[in-house]
């Protein structure tokens, strides 16, 4: 800057002159330049160093409170929004982990919807660990006086404190101060949470008669789910109607009773249905295995345009077994499959993108496989995963980016045990299907399912030690086997599969 306040003081008079303020000028935004940016690489070198302060583990200490706040155990009354939160803390921690991952990487912000005690106005997570954490916990009125802690330490120690801005630290209150105060404890409630095992028998004891209360007021609507599905199901030809979530009966009524009020109303919009699989889930239009889905929170006009999209849906599904074919064909006979999950269904035009992508990348570099080599195994592609496995329940998990000669390699070097897995889990349905057929007619119970997280093996345990103990309070109950006990606004009792006796 001493310089260009020593060309500025000259005359500006001669051609000189002029050429001297044209020096002036260049040096001047020079050193602009090198002064915004020092400031830049110092701004960034802080962010990353703020970044690096943030490992796994702390971010898994930083949300101990929120994973309080919502875990799906404590919702054992509430079977959607426990189903609601289970689902995305899945996708959250999912999230936490791609962050993690060295290299570069692509993360879009994501949007979570979590049920807790007390929530304020969400916001959006952002595509970075430290902020993420901040805003999960900042959603749900959840102190952050110890993220604030680590963004302090965080700092370079050459940089001046703000006037007026406190030294943070994170804070471990004494037992003293919830005695004082009355407050609760957070890490007393989740430490008691954990030790407490409940028994079968003292659980059944306790709650048994409020199951049968509640069943016995759900037996109307029972029986109107059951002539409402029967009558749609003749009147248009359907396959099946089905649920994407577990609702309770008086939901499912509503959802039926509403298709029934279009059916009378605009007859002509459901003949399209004839033969299709109907699926009541969170988006109208049609899943992955061709299933027409609709919308809960949509109206008719929205249910109207799927039903007269039908066709198109249906050429589309049409493209989607011709890829599977050719994809069959040129890995050897393996099957592509596509497998329901918790949370959001596939829709069509996305199991139809992934399908295409992998078709170019193979015919791109043809592999020379034997027609069939790869008989009898089953794949499943991905497009968030950066390596080839194979699952426990037998079946390949293909990214869809994945290099086809190494590709070609792991398929040849894991059929054998792929079959033998596949053999295994074949073996395994037709024990669990015996098993719980027994179960039903020894315990006389009403019905007896599981949700879709629970395993062929791990039902097949439970029946087979609930057979063993036989429990006379489970006569006449609806049963479903899960990770937690709980009773149902329906009546169905939720059990552990791991139940102790």
């Amino acid at each position: 800057m001493t310089d260009a306040m020593y060309f500025e003081s000259r005359p500006a008079d001669g051609p000189a002159a002029e050429a001297m303020r044209r020096a002036a000028s260049a040096m001047s935004v020079k050193f602009l330049l090198r002064h915004a940016f020092r400031l830049e690489r110092k701004h960034v070198a802080t962010h990353l160093v703020q970044q690096r302060a943030l490992s796994g583990a702390d971010a898994v200490n930083a949300l101990r409170p929120f994973y309080f706040a919502v875990h799906p155990d404590f919702f054992g009354q509430h079977p959607r929004e426990r189903e609601v939160n289970e689902n995305s803390l899945k996708r959250l921690n999912g999230y936490l982990d791609n962050l993690q991952k060295p290299g570069p990487r692509s993360v879009q912000p994501m949007k979570l919807t979590f049920y807790v005690r007390d929530t304020k106005d969400s916001s959006d997570v952002q595509p970075d660990l430290f902020t993420s954490v901040m805003n999960v916990l900042k959603s749900c009125s959840l102190p952050m006086e110890h993220m604030r802690g680590m963004k302090a330490g965080a700092e370079t120690s050459g940089s001046p404190p703000e006037a007026g801005v406190p030294f943070y630290r994170p804070i471990k209150w004494d037992k003293s101060y919830y005695t004082f105060t009355g407050f609760r404890d957070p890490e007393e409630e989740l430490q008691q949470a954990r030790r407490v095992e409940l028994t079968l028998s003292s659980w059944l004891r306790n709650n048994e008669p409020m199951a049968t209360k509640k069943h016995g007021a759900s037996l109307p609507r029972r029986e109107e789910l059951d002539r409402l599905k029967k009558e749609l199901c003749h009147k248009f030809d359907l396959d099946d109607i089905r649920w994407q979530r577990s609702w309770g009966v008086a939901h499912r009524c509503c959802q039926l009773q509403s298709l029934s009020r279009l059916s009378q109303q605009n007859p002509e919009a459901l003949i399209h249905l004839q033969g299709h699989t109907v699926v009541f889930a969170d988006q109208s239009g049609m899943n992955a295995s061709g299933h027409v889905m609709l919308g809960t929170m949509d109206v008719h006009h929205q249910w109207t345009k799927v039903f007269e999209q039908l066709s198109s849906y249906r050429s589309l599904q049409q493209q989607t077994d011709w890829l599977k074919e050719r994809i069959s064909l040129l890995l050897g006979g393996t099957q592509v499959i596509h497998v329901e999950r918790l949370g959001p269904v596939r829709p069509i035009a996305e199991h139809y993108s992934t399908l295409s992508t992998f078709y170019r990348s193979l015919m791109s570099s043809p592999l020379r496989l034997h027609p069939r080599s790869l008989q009898g195994t089953t794949m499943l592609l991905e497009n968030d995963r950066s390596n080839p496995s194979l699952h426990e329940l037998g079946h390949f998990i293909i990214p869809t980016n994945c290099d086809p000669p190494k590709l070609l390699v792991f398929l040849q070097s894991h059929a054998s045990e792929a079959r033998q897995r596949t053999q295994r889990k074949i073996q395994l349905q037709v024990e669990e299907e015996a098993v719980m057929k027994l179960c039903l007619q020894n315990l006389s119970l009403r019905s007896l399912s599981k949700e879709p997280s629970i395993s062929s093996s791990q039902m097949v345990q439970c029946c087979k030690r609930l057979v063993e103990q036989r429990y006379p309070l489970l006569q006449g109950l609806h049963i479903c086997v899960s990770h937690f006990y709980s009773v149902m606004q329906d009546g169905d009792m939720c059990v552990p599969w791991d139940w102790k006796s």
